[in-house]
């Protein structure tokens, strides 16, 4: 049976809010993808665009600008930035799919939709002059993990401002069309795997609609329930499940991690309550031999929550993508956990001298057919 080869995929923006999403999701399906690395400083240099074009079978071309104190410098840019990759590939005659990404904000009068509208006709033309295959993705409000404040979304802003004890206010409570960056990537993974030809306009559905002050109430309840008062909230529903996702990795883990149990001790022994949920989820026990490691491996939608009961451990963490490892030292001394943020990969290891005592929690139980876990050493 013949192997269907790799798509070589390339990612304008990838150092973006969706970019870095995308990104890593790629590189989870090692056996469908060929990730052509990007950086934006190509824009600046013909020669190196011109080889990443000609490199790419695909190309999701999300490099833009949303926000500016200048709109019309944010018009100027993002034609600018499609020109460049238009003219890429009409220098090396290159015809790779492109996947473009638009905003509902096409059909609002300012520039920034004005400029998704005008790169749009821009790659359409193009496309047509070129008989190249060219989707445009009409998306809706993201959210999630790792967006920047003030500027991806009013979620990462109200995320930030919590976790850093500020007031969020709010300037017009409107309702807002939103879908969860996973959910996004799916979509556009999806539309990369059976690329389509001619030229093709979707609108992405959004995940659920939400006034600015529903989402802002229920992080203000996140924050009280889980900050204040170290109660995990109820993760069955699947919003409520991806805004407490994206709020933790708002957290300054170095100092919010590990967080102290209470230890109740009379003279039957000791009692520790290790999780206050108002979910269900698994939890787990475990006992771990001197000098041995668990985990190095990460999740992209799971919550867990790691807590020493008995004996010595480190726990190590580290953003998928990043160099930098955060450690954390704990022991029965003073029972603590550590929640697990999405997208971190992580493991424990038994650095005492006698076995080590450890339970786990995570919100959804094992599916072997579905286990959102990905081995990588920390």
């Amino acid at each position: 049976m013949e192997t269907k080869p790799k798509l070589k995929i390339g990612i304008t923006g990838q150092a973006g809010f969706i970019g870095t999403h995308l990104y890593n999701h790629l590189g989870l399906i090692e056996d469908k993808f060929i990730r052509v690395p990007f950086e934006d400083e190509y824009f600046e240099n013909p020669d190196i665009l011109e080889s990443f074009a000609r490199n790419c079978d695909v190309i999701i071309h999300l490099a833009a600008m949303n926000r500016h104190e200048d709109a019309k410098f944010i018009y100027d840019t993002n034609i600018k930035l499609t020109q460049k990759l238009i003219e890429a590939c009409l220098r090396t005659s290159s015809k790779p799919y492109i996947v473009f990404s638009s905003s509902t904000q096409e059909s609002l009068d300012n520039l920034y939709g004005q400029s998704k509208k005008k790169c749009k006709e821009m790659l359409i033309e193009w496309a047509t002059q070129e008989n190249a295959s060219f989707t445009t993705l009409t998306i809706p409000n993201v959210f999630g993990p790792f967006g920047k404040p003030y500027y991806n979304s009013v979620v990462a802003t109200f995320c930030h401002q919590l976790t850093n004890d500020q007031t969020p206010k709010i300037k017009i409570d409107k309702t807002m069309d939103l879908i969860y960056v996973n959910d996004l990537t799916k979509i556009i993974i999806e539309i990369i795997s059976n690329p389509k030809s001619d030229i093709n306009k979707i609108r992405v559905p959004h995940g659920g609609s939400y006034k600015v002050s529903v989402i802002l109430n229920m992080l203000n309840e996140i924050n009280d329930s889980y900050c204040k008062n170290g109660i995990v909230p109820d993760l069955s529903n699947t919003f409520g499940r991806q805004l407490f996702n994206t709020f933790i990795t708002y957290l300054d883990y170095e100092k919010f991690y590990p967080s102290k149990l209470k230890m109740n001790t009379d003279e039957r022994g000791s009692f520790i309550e290790l999780l206050k949920s108002g979910g269900g989820g698994q939890v787990s026990f475990s006992t771990t031999k001197p000098g041995i490691t668990r985990g190095n491996h990460f999740h992209t939608r799971k919550a867990e929550r790691f807590a020493v009961i008995k004996g010595k451990a480190q726990i190590n963490i580290r953003k998928i993508g990043s160099n930098k490892v955060i450690k954390f030292n704990l022991s029965d001394k003073q029972p603590s956990f550590v929640d697990m943020p999405v997208w971190f990969t992580h493991n424990i290891v038994n650095t005492g001298h006698e076995d080590l005592y450890t339970v786990f929690w995570i919100n959804e139980p094992y599916d072997i057919s579905d286990p959102d876990t990905y081995y990588e050493t920390v």
